[in-house]
Formats: C-alpha cells, sequence, structure tokens
C-alpha cells in the first residue's frame, strides 16, 4: 500500500481571506465563558476545518489578537469569523428569535446522545459550549431548543471543552454535508 503523505502543496489550502468568503454552514459555536486561551484557539482550528459560520465568544471568553489562542489556531482567527459578547444567555435568546436551534453541549437528566441527534436540512444550528470546570451555566441550558451530550466512559466523565466540541462539531458538519447519507 501507498501511503504516502501529502505536500503542502498537494493539500491547496486556501487563504484566510478566500476561507472567509466562501459559503458556511448554517452553524455556529458560542463559548460560554471558555478560560483557556489554548482551548479557544484550537476550537478556531476547528471551526476553520468544519465551515462553522461563527464563533461567539461569550463572557470571560478571550478573544484575538492573543499569542495563546494563535499558538493552537494556527492563523485559524483570521479565516474563522469570530466575535464576542458580554452574556451567552442574551445571544441565545437573540440566535433563537433569529431561528437558530440552540444545542447546549451538557451532560443532563435529559440530554440526547449525540450519535441519536439528528440534524434537519435548512435548519440553523448554534452549538453551545461551556466553561471547563462548571459547564455551560445553568442559565443557558435552560434556554436550549437541544442538550446533547457525547456519551463516554471510564472515570472522568467529562472531555476538554475543544476535544468534546471538536466531536459535536464532527457529527454536525458531517450531516449537514451530507457525509454519512
Amino acid at each position: 500500500m501507498n501511503h504516502k503523505k501529502k505536500n503542502i502543496l498537494e493539500l491547496t489550502r486556501m487563504t484566510p481571506a478566500e476561507c472567509r468568503a466562501m459559503g458556511k454552514l448554517p452553524l455556529m459555536v458560542l463559548l460560554d465563558n471558555v478560560r483557556s486561551l489554548n482551548n479557544v484557539g484550537a476550537i478556531l482550528r476547528t471551526a476553520d476545518a468544519f465551515s462553522v459560520a461563527q464563533v461567539v465568544m461569550c463572557g470571560i471568553t478571550g478573544t484575538p489578537p492573543s499569542p495563546e489562542i494563535h499558538k493552537t489556531a494556527l492563523g485559524a482567527e483570521e479565516s474563522v469569523v469570530w466575535r464576542h459578547v458580554p452574556y451567552t444567555a442574551d445571544e441565545v435568546r437573540r440566535l433563537r428569535e433569529e431561528g437558530w436551534h440552540v444545542c447546549v453541549l451538557e451532560q443532563t437528566h435529559n440530554s440526547v446522545p449525540l450519535q441519536d441527534f439528528r440534524v434537519e436540512p435548512g435548519r440553523k444550528y448554534a452549538l453551545v459550549a461551556g466553561n471547563e470546570v462548571q459547564g455551560v451555566d445553568q442559565k443557558v441550558v435552560d434556554l436550549a431548543d437541544t442538550v446533547i451530550e457525547i456519551p463516554q466512559e471510564g472515570a472522568k466523565h467529562s472531555l476538554n471543552v475543544s476535544v468534546s466540541t471538536g466531536i459535536a462539531l464532527w457529527h454536525l458538519f458531517s450531516a449537514l454535508r451530507g457525509v454519512h447519507s
């Protein structure tokens, strides 16, 4: 078998400007008081990979420019549309009024296992990921249209916020792009 790695020219990368201008999925991410700038950067990089329309940094979530964000974003802070708002709950209310289906990534008594969450064509999705210690604020959880949980085993029952966001984004991306039709 020939599994030769692609070189940088074969990867046909877009410029940040080309990436920002391309058509994006009806998908956005809200970061609810994410403390780690490295997590913010990693989520921006994942948002770039999965054609996310926008990342909204809420509350204490740090924003570019930042060396720590750049370290993990690897420039995705330039290719992904992002903005900051002071209060996650206010933004969720606004997005719901605009027709976004708000999915909170959290462990609750009535959460939907990620593999059972069905994406509807033509619908806009906002995925909310939370603080590394406290998760998504309960006020925001209460506003969700759907709460999604990633089933896990092991002793910790938690994943790093950038990892869990990446897993959930892959599910949404693959459904919206028809990768697993």
